[in-house]
């Protein structure tokens, strides 16, 4: 019988890992939600899209940094440095008088929240035996669905109350206490074989990060060279992140390289499509936005079905099974969620089709993740883990910029057929995750 991540042994580090994503999850939403009203009082609009990027892009360079270092040394000194950082950024943004030093702000705590993932994931590796890792992804997972129903109003209630600069400066007080819990827990470090962080690879990866805020500065196209700025960010975020990966991890190479590929295509196909989601239930069914907020809700809830199903579900046990499975419900799904833009069409079947397509996610994400850290070799739980999470930012922003150069030719003319359109290409990558899937398996 497989003992569980609550026992005696393992609760004080679930307990930390449950909280430090619920801190992610709770953080990214508040923010997101607040944002509009930061942009007003620091006179920052032309910043907006900037500031989503900047933490992004700080991130690349950190996974890169974070994740030999969490392999030498350990993934608790990753976390003790990801964590001042993160916090450090959070007060800037918080204090910031003005959106230069906001997106200072924002900088830092990107940095230190790539950190943080890097050293979450060889925590996981290192605490808990295989077998009970896919019970630790479901919990990973179910703590975004709390944030994800009570996070924006708390933030939109903290900014009309006291104001949007403490919806940062309460996130240190979050921070600390889930740090406690994972450092206090006892993990024991086994030292894995690495290769040293090169200067070739930091300078990759500050490449790849200078693309990324190139492609989301050109991408607001308040600029005349915006068309150079995308394709031009685009080029270089691809060209630099992909050396940073393993050797075909973007062709379909069995194995390792097919599991970063497939859970990265899987991961760009569902940001898309709930980028473009929201445009046709307003747009095209004059959804209140209440509504569309219940609507994403319920794809973050079944995400957390499709995991918990995915870790205690007998008879899906073949992992491989799973992420197979998994790509093919997300392409089902995005594909059903355009009938939102047909008026004829009862808007329960959409709504229905994102909930499959959680679902989907779900099973595949969780799963992955567990297949990477099981196919690490002398314990090098940390850079699998940062080649998983870099390529996971490098194929959502690779498919958001293509997507905002498409949506510019229809959004004077027709968007909601723009929007629909970028869903349909979602679910031809998710269509293409389910081929990739099938180089998962070794043998």
């Amino acid at each position: 019988m497989v003992d569980s991540p609550w026992g005696r042994q393992h609760a004080g580090v679930t307990l930390g890992v449950f909280s430090l994503a619920f801190l992610f999850a709770f953080e990214a939403l508040a923010v997101a939600t607040v944002m509009p009203e930061v942009v007003r009082d620091l006179d920052g609009l032309s910043l907006y899209a900037v500031a989503f990027a900047a933490p992004l892009a700080t991130s690349i360079l950190a996974l890169v940094v974070a994740g030999p270092t969490a392999d030498r040394v350990g993934p608790v000194p990753v976390l003790n440095v990801g964590l001042v950082v993160f916090c450090a950024g959070v007060l800037v943004a918080g204090l910031a008088p003005s959106m230069p030093l906001f997106i200072a702000g924002r900088l830092l705590h990107g940095a230190g929240g790539g950190a943080l993932g890097v050293a979450l994931y060889v925590v996981i590796a290192e605490a808990y035996p295989g077998v009970m890792r896919p019970r630790v992804f479901a919990i990973l997972t179910s703590a975004w669905v709390l944030p994800a129903v009570i996070g924006p109003s708390i933030a939109a209630g903290i900014a009309a109350t006291v104001g949007w600069r403490w919806v940062f400066l309460g996130v240190p007080v979050l921070a600390i206490g889930a740090w406690w819990l994972v450092r206090s827990a006892g993990v024991v470090h086994q030292p894995g074989g690495t290769n040293p962080l090169s200067g070739r690879r930091i300078a990759l990866a500050s490449l790849a990060a200078s693309g990324v805020l190139a492609v989301s500065a050109g991408g607001q196209r308040g600029l005349a060279a915006w068309p150079i700025l995308v394709g031009g960010g685009l080029a270089v975020a691809i060209g630099a992140g992909v050396r940073l990966l393993p050797r075909g991890a973007w062709s379909g190479a069995r194995g390792v390289p097919s599991m970063i590929g497939t859970r990265g295509a899987v991961g760009a196909s569902f940001t898309l499509a709930e980028v473009n989601l929201p445009l046709l239930l307003v747009l095209g069914r004059d959804l209140p936005l209440v509504a569309v907020g219940a609507v994403l809700t319920s794809g973050a809830f079944t995400w957390c079905v499709g995991a918990v199903l995915s870790a205690r579900w007998d008879r899906l046990a073949d992992k491989i099974l799973r992420v197979r499975l998994g790509a093919g419900l997300v392409a089902i799904g995005v594909a059903g969620s355009i009938l939102a833009a047909v008026p004829e069409v009862p808007l329960v079947l959409p709504i229905a089709a994102w909930g499959v397509a959680g679902l989907g996610i779900g099973m595949a994400f969780s799963t992955i993740s567990v297949l990477v850290l099981d196919a690490s070799v002398d314990g090098r739980y940390g850079v699998s883990a940062s080649a998983l999470q870099l390529n996971d930012y490098l194929a959502a922003s690779a498919v958001l910029a293509v997507g905002s150069v498409v949506f510019a030719g229809f959004v004077d003319s027709a968007p909601v057929a723009g929007a629909a359109l970028l869903v349909g290409l979602a679910a031809s990558v998710a269509l293409l995750a389910s081929v990739t899937a099938a180089r998962i398996r070794t043998t």
